[in-house]
């Protein structure tokens, strides 16, 4: 980065002469597969005690030692990157929350925000419309198999599921059931994916509903003074675990044809997010019963799959791939900088950080007026703070000079009018919040102490989505056990309380997610060392099923051949890049492994803040 970066590379190793990724030999006809994603797993967190199922997989196929989520570490960024195979900064999906540019208009509790929360069947539609039918802009995995005459389905939380084939909205192509399917509107409207009518005979052959049941009490998130959930999501995915080997995969073996499932359970994040064993309390945090008995419901998940395969005789020719999307850290809602915490919020415990503080205090230090984007662009009245986190700052919320985008462990700020001075005012003042740690600007901005820019994490590309103008993330620490990606606590801009889960910050902790593979394609046994990500996940998966895909962007993962039989081995290092200072000594470092030309984010933010951050 020349004058505003210093680069600290250790370990440089050199790359085999003429390797390519594909020099290793193909089979001979199409395996099938099954991607299972255990949405918020720490890969640390699995052992035979917590996890049998997965940690068998693990211990008898390959074991991706060294894994990596996709920051922000969010569901609908990284399941963008599983679905295509490339970063973020071609899919356009940079978060759970992101600035379209188009009201909503089909979803009522979301009606004319420009700020839509993405993990929704009708919202991915109308996003889709906004950007020529196809938002992310990238031909997606399920849609290339069905087009090569695979059996395809995604089953499984809604939102990420339906992001493998989210242009395929008749349900007679590619199967999807999610929490939506069979649900309707008052006016009778199908909300969700419809099934086709093999589908609804097939469920009802098997005993099986043709709508998803809902989640009743693990949906409560609880408030400031009553705790959220206590029990994982076991009836909805039961369901879901049903469909996929009682209905789909039978149907799938009496086609006799290759088959592509993708099965995203929610458990173990939809728990650790609205855990109750830890109210307000960053200690048991997400390590109380109620995660770990979600992880052993995704578990269970994995094992009735794996059941189903062997009773069906199809497990030798079926390759698995298990990858969590993200990993999780605990809550926290402290700071002594912010003006917030010196002011009563609806809600909120005295001293505590409300849902939408960055906003809140962005407004107050630009002199700006606040708008919510959830709320008709009402104006945030004092002492008030916007209905989901989202802001529009600005004297016009039509023509807003800064948009913000709340999302968790970290939120991005978007600016339309594309005012270099206002950023550099708005980097002024987050570099002055305590629960900032790290900052990443778009590069066209310019560049500022402090800071480093989006390009380097692969968030500049071919996206035909707004890019964020700026990307904050969060400080996080670790407490109540030895190891820290266990014990991560991060600041957290969410309705969700202190002690309850969330993700999307830079740590160690969040982009830790576990992975594994079997199947004969993968290697039996073998420890993988080098680091992988999830957008590797996705370009192996097509690989295996031999599919070619023309892309649009070049920010492409890399096929996982040394976890193949007879696949090359390539060699990487290991690097650091560190920003230039800003006035008050803060800078954004950035720890990185590189394979090949792929670059593998293990964590970011200013030293002392971020957990894993040498």
């Amino acid at each position: 980065m020349r004058r505003s970066l210093a680069v600290l590379v250790a370990g440089l190793v050199v790359l085999p002469a003429g390797f390519s990724p594909a020099a290793f030999a193909e089979t001979s006809q199409p395996r099938n597969l099954i991607l299972f994603v255990p949405d918020g797993l720490r890969a640390l967190k699995v052992t035979p005690e917590t996890a049998p199922a997965m940690a068998a997989l693990r211990d008898k196929g390959v074991n991706f030692k060294n894994p990596h989520s996709l920051f922000p570490t969010f569901t609908m960024a990284n399941a963008s990157g599983m679905s295509t195979g490339h970063y973020l900064g071609d899919t356009g999906t940079f978060s759970n929350s992101i600035y379209t540019g188009h009201p909503v208009k089909t979803v009522a509790s979301q009606a004319g925000t420009v700020v839509p929360f993405i993990e929704h069947d009708q919202i991915l539609g109308e996003v889709d419309e906004h950007f020529n039918g196809d938002y992310l802009n990238e031909e997606t995995l399920l849609k290339a198999a069905r087009d090569a005459g695979f059996s395809t389905a995604a089953i499984g939380k809604v939102g990420p599921t339906f992001l493998f084939d989210h242009t395929e909205r008749t349900g007679t192509k590619t199967i999807t059931i999610d929490d939506q399917t069979g649900a309707v509107e008052k006016d009778g409207k199908l909300i969700g994916i419809p099934l086709s009518d093999e589908m609804k005979a097939a469920l009802s052959a098997a005993n099986l509903p043709a709508a998803t049941p809902g989640r009743g009490d693990n949906g409560k998130t609880g408030d400031a003074k009553t705790p959220g959930t206590t029990t994982a999501n076991v009836k909805q995915q039961e369901y879901f675990a049903d469909v996929a080997s009682k209905v789909v995969l039978p149907m799938f073996k009496a086609r006799n044809k290759p088959f592509v499932l993708v099965f995203w359970s929610r458990d173990p994040d939809g728990t650790q997010h609205n855990q109750g064993d830890s109210l307000n309390s960053v200690t048991p945090g997400i390590n109380g019963p109620s995660s770990l008995a979600a992880i052993k419901n995704a578990d269970n998940n994995l094992a009735q799959l794996r059941k189903a395969l062997d009773d069906l005789g199809l497990s030798a020719t079926t390759n698995i791939i298990v990858s969590a999307d993200h990993g999780f850290s605990t809550i926290s809602k402290e700071s002594k900088t912010s003006s917030t915490v010196k002011t009563s919020y609806p809600g909120t415990p005295d001293g505590f950080l409300p849902l939408g503080f960055l906003a809140i205090d962005l407004s107050k230090s630009l002199g700006l007026p606040m708008f919510d984007p959830n709320n008709k662009n009402a104006a945030v009245a004092a002492n008030t703070y916007p209905k989901a986190g989202n802001a529009l700052l600005g004297k016009d919320p039509l023509k807003p000079d800064v948009v913000v985008a709340t999302n968790g462990g970290s939120d991005l700020l978007y600016l339309p009018k594309g005012d270099r001075k206002l950023a550099g005012r708005a980097v002024k003042a987050l570099l002055e919040q305590d629960y900032v740690s790290g900052i990443f600007v778009d590069n066209r901005l310019g560049r500022f102490p402090g800071t480093l820019p989006l390009s380097l994490l692969n968030l500049k590309g071919k996206a035909v989505t707004p890019h964020p103008a700026i990307v904050v993330n969060f400080r996080s620490y670790s407490k109540g056990c030895d190891e820290p990606t266990l014990c991560s606590v991060e600041i957290a801009d969410t309705i969700l309380r202190q002690g309850q889960g969330m993700h999307g910050s830079f740590s160690r902790g969040d982009t830790m997610n576990f992975m594994a593979a079997i199947g004969p394609d993968f290697k039996a046994g073998f420890v993988n060392e080098l680091p992988v990500s999830n957008a590797d996940v996705g370009i192996t998966a097509a690989h295996l099923l031999g599919l070619k895909r023309k892309a649009n962007g070049d920010l492409i993962g890399r096929v996982m051949t040394e976890a193949m039989p007879n696949g090359a081995t390539p060699k990487g290092f290991t690097g650091t890049i560190t920003g230039k200072p800003a006035a008050n000594g803060l800078k954004t470092v950035l720890q990185f492994q590189r394979v090949l030309d792929q670059r593998y984010f293990d964590v970011a933010g200013f030293p002392g803040r971020t957990v894993g951050l040498k």
